[in-house]
């Protein structure tokens, strides 16, 4: 596979077929050139035949457009990283050919468009090339009108037939992916499609079979994060929310506006970041817990009115789909930098919850979870997210709805007498009515952004602002005390644990495995509870040597990122410190084996051998 694959083989030439446990396809073009289309319908394709898939892609931020890539890792075992090398890479352009073909494997594939590719002699004794006229191909199948918006399409073709894709289901996707759209649309996909296959059938000799997967108990879906949590919040019972658009949290707001009519609920794209939460908060008052989301700028916005929420007990879902910042930041990039504003972002004591999913099925559940931690201690909690997950496309099992979807229509049966603050209640907790609830005494009480005695009114008084504030502390300390305890991957005890949060948890399990097969005394653990952190892992850091925290964000002023310093100041550990970056791009497997090695070789002043 070192010579330059020719793509005319004689008429009598065999096909070789090669059995593959998976395969890390990288797509590289331009944005305008439907690469994440269709690198969106392989992956749906893997969810649809039990394989496991997990993507990655680059978005330009500018309105005009750019290089952009789309990668997929397709496996018959479990994928838990979208894959530091690839195996193959399709390339657009020129630029997509040179500035990719070393994220290839030595030995990988390069398929490249001859129409704007002229590939370099000294990289074809490491990579396998194989040239397509992909842009003249098109032409010829649908016509010169429309060979920019399918010649994506027609590559489609050519790697469904190079990896010996299910073409029925292809073609199911294809019609689903341009449903709605004229029927020539559709017609011209599919024919482009059929002629990328057919032409790869006519002149390439090797294809790549993925090895069976393992069968399923439940049906697979196929989705991204933004998606999952989407339609998480409506099986949690969410029937309201309120936003701004702004990437990466419109594709919530855009499933929301779609999805909760069928349910006899609604979504208002308002004004400003200011009018949504507020909004939201209004309508959790009403009775439901209601959802506002944005990204780190306008979770900005809403910070004054998160704390409000907090005074008022309110129940609420705020989603904070990250990106890099600060400021306007990395609008396509993704980042975990907003933990702080997450956790503090309100003047005064606000205490309230953070939770953060590790992947695109935990944000499905992780919704659910927020949603009922808000019901039952009337406090507002974060989701973070991050723009990796927001865009990343995985296939798991179907949930079982019958289980989770719940109904949290308000109950307006009346009551006796109702105190909303009332300082006796069990470890804080107390629980608004909805309005319109008849209080047999007839004492109604009212929802107060100041501070308040147990019926809402204001009060001024220094012994009731203390016994306020601690009642909004004490829930958060009681929810902490029923926290499950999160187990370590690997053994208990040994030299170094990796501790990760949100979108690491893959990448951080893999360098495990890998480090542990060098025989590496390595563990990771995994964070969904950032506030309150969970009990007990003051227990679990005892157990290890070293502690490195790995996020996605700058190690600050003294060495250390976001979680870092927060369990630094929870628990005075000075064995936990940090591996950080800020390239805006996910950690690649050997990029954490890299700098772990690199912290331990400052630490105890000798080199440490760790392979990637």
């Amino acid at each position: 596979m070192s010579e330059t694959t020719q793509t005319t083989p004689s008429p009598e030439a065999t096909v070789r077929a090669h059995l593959i446990p998976e395969a890390v396809i990288r797509i590289a073009g331009n944005s305008q050139d439907g690469i994440q289309a269709m690198g969106s319908i392989l992956a749906r394709l893997a969810g649809r035949t039990e394989q496991e898939v997990m993507t990655f892609m680059t978005i330009p931020s500018t309105i005009s457009g750019g290089p952009s890539i789309f990668q997929l890792r397709i496996g018959s075992g479990e994928v838990l990283s979208a894959g530091d090398e690839a195996d193959f890479l399709l390339a657009f352009y020129q630029h997509s050919y040179e500035e990719h073909i070393h994220s290839l494997r030595k030995g990988g594939i390069v398929l490249y468009d001859t129409d704007h590719v002229e590939p370099r002699p000294e990289w074809q004794k490491d990579y396998v090339h194989i040239g397509v006229p992909i842009s003249t191909q098109t032409i010829e199948a649908i016509g010169g009108t429309a060979r920019d918006k399918g010649k994506n399409i027609f590559a489609l073709g050519v790697v469904a037939r190079m990896f010996d894709l299910n073409v029925p289901k292809l073609e199911q996707l294809i019609n689903e992916r341009f449903r709605g759209k004229d029927e020539s649309v559709v017609r011209n996909a599919l024919l482009a499609f059929h002629a990328g296959y057919a032409y790869a059938a006519n002149h390439l000799q090797d294809i790549f079979r993925l090895a069976e997967s393992r069968k399923r108990e439940r049906v697979q879906v196929v989705m991204n994060g933004n998606e999952a949590l989407a339609y998480g919040l409506i099986a949690a019972g969410v029937r309201f929310g309120a936003a701004y658009p702004i990437t990466p949290w419109s594709d919530v707001m855009e499933t929301l506006r779609r999805e909760l009519p069928k349910y006899g609920g609604m979504f208002i794209q308002c004004e400003d970041e200011i009018a949504a939460i507020s909004m939201a908060i209004g309508a959790s008052y009403a009775g439901r817990v209601a959802v506002t989301g944005s990204s780190g700028p306008g979770i900005s916005l809403k910070s004054e009115a998160v704390g409000w929420a907090v005074n008022a007990e309110v129940p609420l879902v705020i989603i904070d789909i990250q990106r890099g910042g600060p400021s306007t930041g990395l609008p396509t990039n993704v980042e975990q930098s907003d933990l702080y504003i997450a956790c503090f972002g309100s003047h005064g004591d606000a205490p309230r919850v953070v939770l953060a999913p590790a992947d695109v099925e935990d944000c499905f559940y992780t919704a659910i979870e927020a949603v009922n931690i808000a019901r039952q201690y009337s406090v507002p909690v974060f989701i973070l997210s991050d723009q990796s997950i927001a865009t990343r496309i995985e296939a798991f099992p179907e949930p079982e709805l019958e289980k989770v979807c719940q109904d949290i229509s308000p109950d307006f049966t009346p009551v006796p007498e109702h105190k909303p603050y009332d300082l006796s209640a069990p470890d804080g907790i107390t629980h608004h009515i909805p309005p319109g609830t008849k209080v047999l005494n007839g004492k109604y009480p009212v929802l107060p952004g100041l501070e308040h005695d147990e019926m809402g009114h204001p009060s001024a008084s220094p012994k009731m602002h203390m016994a306020m504030t601690a009642k909004r502390r004490r829930k958060l300390q009681a929810l902490a005390r029923n926290l499950p305890r999160p187990q370590p991957y690997g053994p208990a005890q040994g030299d170094v644990l990796l501790v990760g949060w949100g979108s690491t948890r893959g990448p951080i399990r893999e360098a495990v495995d890998r480090a542990r097969a060098q025989g590496l005394n390595v563990s990771a653990l995994h964070l969904r509870y950032l506030n309150p952190l969970p009990n007990g892992l003051e227990e679990i850091f005892a157990g290890f040597r070293h502690i490195f925290v790995v996020e996605m964000n700058d190690e600050g002023l003294y060495g250390y990122g976001q979680l870092a310093a927060l369990l630094r100041a929870r628990y005075c550990n000075p064995n936990i410190r940090g591996i950080n970056k800020t390239d805006g791009l996910t950690f690649k497997v050997r990029e954490i084996l890299e700098r772990l090695q690199e912290k331990l070789a400052g630490l105890q002043g000798r080199p440490v051998t760790l392979q990637a």
